[in-house]
């Protein structure tokens, strides 16, 4: 137990964002008119408590971004009305006691793991908190919470949170990072007594470190002074900045790790009390299903009433709480069976299928306040840069850019958006322009985007440099250094950094392609490395990318590297794999377009590629894609007779995705011996073997795009003998796998029906 508290100093332990805890803190305020308020929060931004309390439009955060040669990190405090900090803020202020905030910075390591300061702490008493679940019989902490806090009276509330966090900080070890800040918050609070002059000291903190600083203040001494604020090392780039936050990044159900879930739900609580709470959050989901053309009658929405009112009775609650209330309209408006498990019974993200209703409740639970800061706070020089920058090259916000990326200055555009986008700042979403992979395209366009988090991911970005060359510049360099070996990622860098005019980052991101290359082991991620390097080195003077010697290195590198990598695979049996499909197709491309002047041996391709083709321990799509490279770089191949080797219904369609992958200009382009051979290996097979080939065989013809599909059609209805557009055969009402399970369905009741005598077959 944490023992008594020191006289003169009274400790708060709350929970984060919390309406019963808010209220607790402003009463005591108004009760003790302390000398003194101490918040658990940033120390290093005491000397800007005026700005923090302007009149802000909340909900609102404090953003620090941390930057060395070792380190990157980036945490934010996010303050609604309803957070007991905040309450301890204002109303501290306002009844003339001093107010500090009392922890170690957001950038100090103590924080290194958190992105979030106001973290729940259930994970460091995780057992605890599950006996009480169990005993209490609720699901999880939040309904815990609400059953023994937030739905009840007010009367005996600190007793009761003080022995709640004592209880389960009795079975939990503090680690290095709490005990670090523990130390250090403490210091504060025996400094403020001894200043306070015998009038009272008020300590606000999560109430997983009220029972540690009630010992620690009470074993130590009078400090001398307040606690110096660590500051960074001098080669760190940090700062802290308010940003204006939003109820849907605050909720757990969005991810969010911290504090209470539904934050629009408790925003009700905190101005209209539970019971209207409840009523307004029946309100809001009928209104949003009406809205969505979901039928919801009075009757409904008087069920789920009398539902929630029961559930309340039932579970002791005076008021029905958030659960009564979802639980009730679950069971007023939800017929049908759920999938998925009760999201409020969890927490996180909602899993995938969440029925369509409960997703209206979810949303309506969180609101969609979104917070605007004071015309007067601060902002980093990026957000006016930022600003500065689209004036200058004519993009306005609502404008939108249609870009001829061959005109000089509408090349500069698009790297302006492409560096924006890079920063994730909203904005303009690009609609077209270069792809990789593609043939060169000369034109660009973005479409306006607007988005609420604008001004937030403009402030968060500033933690990368005041400018945006600054800020994407720093950006790019620490992704190089993440990326580490992943050419995959690496490769999607250095086409972004080309497309966004960043010449000696496109170099940085190539250099560590080309180390990592001679030891990559994933097929699919070289592919794709190689097809980014070879639509550069193709399309050099339109992306101004970086040289093309290092390129064609590269490429040379990497289609050495794929080749290797493709004869050693072993696995006759695999299924077909887009990924190393794909590399193949970019190794012939390289072979294609860049051979003769890089010097590719063509040769030795063919050779490896008439191996793979006729190596029974290769996958069925390596040995098509091998065929395929052979036959579309112009060397004899002979696919009728290949295919009759691989037409086992569990093989065919896979072998023809390689096939198709690497060659299907030559099928299509190509007399009808191929089409004639596979039409009647699929004529033959029974209906059971078509079935089993069926989803292979539709993967292995999504290769070509429609107009070529339709000149397949072409040859299998000359093939036929038959008249009519090609394109009817591209249209079917009924999905061919049901037709096709239909047929089999019948062959199986047939042989039945025979074997039993019952039948004997069709007659003439």
């Amino acid at each position: 137990m944490a023992g008594d508290a020191p006289d003169g100093v009274t400790f708060l332990g709350v929970r984060h964002h919390s309406p019963a805890c808010a209220r607790l803190v402003a009463a005591t305020v108004s009760a003790l008119r302390p000398a003194y308020v101490l918040v658990e929060g940033p120390a290093d931004l005491n000397g800007r408590l005026d700005e923090l309390l302007l009149d802000h439009e909340l909900p609102v955060a404090v953003f620090t971004a941390y930057r060395d040669a070792g380190r990157r990190h980036a945490s934010w405090s996010p303050f609604c009305a309803y957070s007991p900090e905040w309450v301890a803020l204002t109303a501290g202020r306002g009844a003339g006691a001093e107010v500090r905030f009392i922890d170690l910075p957001a950038w100090h390591p103590a924080f290194a793991h958190r992105a979030n300061r106001y973290a729940d702490a259930d994970q460091r008493y995780a057992e605890a908190v599950r006996r009480l679940c169990a005993t209490l019989a609720v699901d999880n902490v939040d309904a815990l919470w609400d059953h023994l806090f937030e739905i009840g009276p007010d009367d005996g509330l600190a007793e009761r949170l003080a022995a709640y966090f004592d209880l389960l900080r009795g079975e939990s070890a503090a680690g290095e990072d709490d005990t670090a800040r523990e130390a250090y918050m403490a210091r504060w609070v025996r400094a403020a007594r001894a200043r306070a002059g015998g009038r009272p000291v008020l300590v606000v903190t999560g109430g997983f470190h009220r029972p540690a600083l009630v010992r620690l203040v009470a074993a130590g001494g009078e400090e001398d002074g307040w606690p110096g604020v660590p500051e960074p090392e001098p080669d760190a780039v940090a700062g802290s900045y308010l940003v204006p936050y939003s109820f849907k990044r605050l909720d757990a159900f969005d991810g969010y790790q911290s504090g209470m879930p539904s934050p629009g739900y408790y925003q009700r609580v905190w101005e209209d009390g539970p019971q209207r709470a409840a009523e307004a959050l029946t309100e809001s989901v009928a209104a949003r299903l009406r809205a969505r053309r979901q039928p919801v009658s009075t009757a409904d929405l008087i069920a789920a009433r009398t539902m929630a009112g029961g559930l309340a009775r039932l579970r002791g609650h005076a008021h029905p709480g958030r659960v009564d209330v979802l639980d009730g309209l679950v069971s007023a408006l939800v017929g049908d069976a759920l999938d998925q498990p009760l999201p409020w019974a969890s927490r996180g993200r909602l899993a995938a299928g969440t029925h369509p209703a409960v997703v209206e409740m979810v949303a309506a639970l969180s609101g969609d306040r979104v917070g605007r800061l004071h015309p007067d706070t601060p902002l980093p020089p990026l957000v006016h840069d930022v600003d500065a920058e689209l004036d200058r090259h004519r993009v306005g916000p609502a404008e939108v850019v249609e870009l001829d990326l061959t005109v000089p200055a509408d090349l500069a555009r698009s790297r302006l958006l492409h560096r924006l986008r890079l920063l994730d700042v909203p904005g303009h979403r690009r609609d077209s322009g270069p792809r990789v992979g593609a043939d060169a395209v000369l034109t660009e366009r973005w479409s306006p985007s607007p988005n609420p988090d604008r001004l937030a991911r403009m402030i968060e970005a500033g933690g990368y440099g005041p400018t945006v060359l600054d800020a994407v510049t720093a950006l790019v360099e620490e992704r190089v250094v993440l990326l580490g070996g992943d050419v995959d990622g690496l490769a999607t860098l250095l086409f972004d950094t080309a497309l966004a005019g960043l010449r000696e980052h496109s170099a940085r991101a190539l250099d560590a392609i080309a180390r990592a290359t001679g030891t990559v082991t994933d097929l699919g991620a070289l592919g794709r490395a190689l097809a980014v390097a070879l639509g550069l080195w193709r399309h050099d003077r339109l992306l101004g990318s970086a040289g093309a010697a290092p390129l064609g290195a590269l490429i040379a590198a990497a289609v050495r590297r794929a080749l290797w990598l493709v004869e050693g695979v072993r696995a006759a049996t695999a299924p077909a794999d887009r990924g190393r499909l794909a590399a193949l197709v970019a190794v012939r491309d390289a072979l294609r377009y860049a051979g003769p002047a890089l010097g590719l041996d063509g040769e030795a391709a063919l050779a490896v590629a008439g191996r793979v083709a006729a190596d029974p321990a290769a996958p069925p799509d390596l040995r098509g894609a091998a065929l395929g490279l052979r036959w579309s770089l112009g060397a004899a191949a002979d696919p009728g007779r290949a295919v009759r080797a691989l037409a086992a219904p569990g093989t065919l369609g896979d072998w023809l995705s390689g096939l198709f992958a690497l060659a299907r200009e030559e099928v299509v382009a190509g007399d009808a011996a191929l089409l004639g051979v596979l039409d009647g290996l699929l004529a033959a097979m029974d209906a059971h073997d078509f079935l089993v080939a069926l989803p292979a065989l539709r993967q292995a013809f999504g290769w070509f795009p429609p107009r070529e599909r339709e000149a397949v059609a072409r040859h299998v209805l000359a093939l036929r003998g038959a008249d009519g557009p090609a394109r009817d055969l591209l249209r079917l009402d009924v999905d061919p796998v049901l037709v096709a399970a239909a047929r089999a369905l019948d062959a199986r009741v047939d042989a039945v029906l025979a074997r039993e005598g019952l039948w004997e077959g069709e007659t003439a």
